[in-house]
């Protein structure tokens, strides 16, 4: 007997979910996201300039040392690859 208000209830919370809009803080939102300009913590600027390979910079290596790269793989072989896969 009770279930036809006790799913209206639940329809009409669903619904106020789906059509909710909170106001965005965008100042907020570039802060988390790390865009220039936002504010960036001492100790993890001093991380990045000591491991640069986690910050998304290409590591300054030479690779003349490197004993597991294929110095004769072309362009060709990686499509080749990706085409068989």
């Amino acid at each position: 007997m009770g279930r036809g208000r006790q799913k209206a209830k639940h329809t009409k919370v669903a619904r106020d979910l789906k059509y909710f809009s909170p106001d965005t803080n965008y100042g907020a939102l570039a802060k988390e996201l790390g865009t220039p300009g936002a504010a960036v913590d001492p100790k993890l600027e001093e991380d990045l300039e000591k491991w640069p390979e986690f910050a998304g910079a290409t590591p300054v290596e030479d690779d003349e040392d490197d004993p597991y790269i294929d110095r004769y793989a072309t362009d060709q072989d990686d499509e080749d690859e990706s085409r068989s896969a």
